[in-house]
């Protein structure tokens, strides 16, 4: 795909939702990253339907660590990984008040030193609170940056590299929420819904959905 292309892209997706957002609720930069820890391999809507029950009493790393994993695990349950996640979420309140005064930190070095904090996790978190260039790459993202030929790659960090070196620099900082969002609802995985898909012209999927009659 050439940069002119690219750039169609984005300046149309950019007029459809000009401040994308993810869909995770949060109410503070800690909780952007409890969420995002939970929401491995488990959907947005299932874990906004948890936090929802335990944020607004023990949304802080203070309160959170003295809840527990038994009592954060009975909060999660309905996630998938609840009992890893709990151990992994209680650890990482523990060493934020230990080592970091109870903020997140805002470097990728420190975020990935914390329990069940990998890279896609501290990429949102990096993106979303913090406003850093970063590219979170999930099945989403992966998938419709090799189908629609904006950024091919057989690996993850291979899509999240050429993403970062291909998509124009004005939309960098928000390129990561349109193409989740557009992996969300359009160029879904089993059957694209290029008929209603708004850059199906410029995308070069050779295996296009037809529109029905």
């Amino acid at each position: 795909m050439n940069t002119a292309k690219r750039l169609a892209i984005f300046e149309r997706l950019r007029a459809a939702n000009p401040s994308p957002q993810t869909e995770l609720e949060y109410g503070s930069t800690f909780q952007l990253l409890i969420a995002v820890m939970l929401s491995a391999q488990a959907t947005d809507k299932s874990v906004n339907l948890a936090t929802r029950r335990f944020f607004p009493e023990h949304g802080t790393p203070e309160r959170l660590l003295a809840l527990g994993e038994e009592g954060l695990s009975q909060y999660i349950r309905t996630i998938g990984l609840y009992k890893t996640k709990a151990k992994n979420v209680i650890a990482t309140c523990r060493i934020l008040l230990e080592q970091h005064g109870g903020e997140v930190p805002a470097d990728r070095d420190a975020l990935e030193a914390l329990p069940g904090v990998g890279r896609k996790t501290a990429n949102v978190v990096l993106n979303t609170a913090f406003r850093q260039v970063a590219m979170a790459v999930d099945t989403h993202i992966f998938r419709v940056s090799n189908r629609t030929g904006i950024a091919p790659g057989k690996t993850v960090r291979q899509v999240e590299d050429k993403l970062l070196k291909v998509v124009p620099r004005e939309f960098l900082l928000d390129a990561h929420h349109w193409l989740i969002l557009h992996g969300r609802y359009i160029c879904v995985a089993r059957k694209p819904k290029c008929p209603q898909c708004g850059i199906a012209d410029l995308c070069e999927y050779k295996d296009k959905t037809p529109a029905t009659a």
